[in-house]
């Protein structure tokens, strides 16, 4: 069964970039039709979608996040980047990946990774 395990800086500063990393076992990023998303939650907040990229490498987007997230893959690790710009207190949360065949239904996460934006 395919395991995802993110990983990055625990803390960050304003207006800094943050840069998380899903590193992909059991499985391979461009197996047909997965979805590879990111998605967080905030304290005392839902979880929240922030983008997808997909088996062949499209990118999806929320469109409240766009404008500050990319993502990017390395297909020869099997890892998944999640970058987001421009960082303030309001982006502190647990961030997880997930995948699964349709965009928004997960059939297996990370555990999460702790993101405190902080000076």
């Amino acid at each position: 069964q395919v395991q995802l395990q993110e990983s990055g800086p625990g803390l960050v500063k304003p207006s800094q970039t943050l840069s998380l990393t899903c590193t992909v076992s059991g499985g391979s990023i461009t197996t047909y039709s997965y979805y590879w998303s990111w998605i967080r939650q905030s304290p005392g907040k839902g979880l929240e979608w922030m983008g997808t990229i997909y088996y062949n490498g499209n990118t999806y987007y929320s469109p409240s996040l766009k404008s500050r997230t990319s993502l990017s893959r390395d297909t020869s690790k099997d890892q998944i980047t999640l970058q987001l710009s421009s960082v303030t207190p309001e982006d502190t949360a647990v961030y997880y990946c997930g995948t699964g065949t349709r965009i928004f239904l997960f059939d297996s996460w990370g555990q999460g990774t702790q993101v405190t934006v902080s000076s």
